[in-house]
């Protein structure tokens, strides 16, 4: 089975056309963030305390956290004064690099379990998308890494989501384990494996039901899902992928802090930036959370889900 040093990112298809979908996807961001830096950069020309202040509410604005802005005009007042800049202007290729800092200087990869079967697991609240997000990853798996994959509908308590994971397995090639509504999770867990293993797959991916981190006997069916996994296969699940909503902003954040009290959240799979103007929290998680993003969706089609790769991220972010 093909290692994490296998084909790169968004390989199977063009990188340019990626990057104009992601540059398209990311137009809200860019109005509602890089915009507002701009105008502030526009009217305060001079370098000083109040072009910082007005750069540091903008960057809130612009959904990068509280937390994270203050950091980042941080080292920009710094930055600014060693390399003695007076003009606001020549503050915006160094945000650039100092965003792309945060985010890290290239993707992070699955974690495969080279010459074993490998699980993922994946976890969110209602409505992030996570159904969409299996079968997109699905795709991803077999289409631009060869790899054999099988999903596990452990959302038992919706006859639907079963369905919806049947009909995105199918278009993705996946065989699909499910047992009946009201099943126990971990058993279905517990069957994607047997199945896994017995078709000679590479991947399992698990489905889980959307769980409000406030229903505490949600969040512990997690860990006894995860606790199967990890029984049957050594090291399992290999990722935990934390699936959350861009439209969401800075509650990502706190989604994304709940669910590790439960699991070991090892990823993000960030849906629906080409709907929103929150980009910016793709900037706040990985600074604030030091979980990475490993998957962004930007768009409805099959391939819309792609690695995430911070430089292309920035570049698409930050062009003309």
């Amino acid at each position: 089975m093909p290692a994490n040093g296998g084909r790169g990112v968004g390989e199977g298809e063009s990188p340019v056309s990626f990057f104009e979908r992601l540059k398209a996807g990311l137009q809200k961001t860019k109005e509602a963030l890089i915009g507002q830096v701009n105008t502030v950069m526009s009217v305060f020309r001079k370098i000083d305390d109040d072009l910082f202040d007005e750069l540091e509410e903008a960057l809130i604005r612009g959904d990068v956290g509280v937390a994270t802005s203050a950091k980042l005009v941080e080292e920009l007042r710094r930055e600014a004064r060693q390399k003695g800049l007076k003009n606001g202007d020549e503050l915006l290729p160094l945000l650039k690099e100092l965003v792309a800092e945060r985010l890290g200087s290239g993707a992070a990869p699955l974690r495969l379990n080279e010459g074993g079967l490998t699980v993922i697991l994946v976890v969110g609240v209602n409505g992030v998308g996570k159904t969409t997000t299996i079968g997109k990853l699905a795709r991803h798996l077999r289409e631009d890494r060869g790899l054999k994959v099988v999903l596990a509908a452990a959302d038992t308590f919706r006859a639907a989501a079963m369905d919806q994971l049947k009909v995105w397995g199918e278009r993705a090639g996946a065989e699909v384990v499910a047992g009946p509504e009201g099943a126990d999770p971990a058993a279905v867990a517990f069957d994607g494996v047997k199945a896994a293993r017995a078709s000679g797959a590479d991947v399992l991916i698990v489905d889980t039901a959307g769980r409000l981190h406030n229903k505490a006997h949600l969040m512990a069916e997690l860990g006894k899902i995860a606790r199967v996994l990890g029984r049957e296969v050594p090291g399992a699940p290999h990722e935990t992928l934390l699936v959350l909503d861009a439209t969401t902003g800075q509650n990502a954040i706190q989604q994304t802090r709940l669910f590790k009290e439960t699991v070991p959240v090892t990823g993000i799979a960030l849906t629906k930036l080409d709907g929103t103007a929150k980009g910016g929290v793709v900037v706040a998680i990985a600074d604030t959370e030091q979980v990475p993003v490993k998957f962004i969706g930007v768009g409805e089609r099959l391939d819309d889900l792609q690695p995430f790769d911070p430089r292309q991220f920035v570049e698409a972010l930050f062009s003309e």
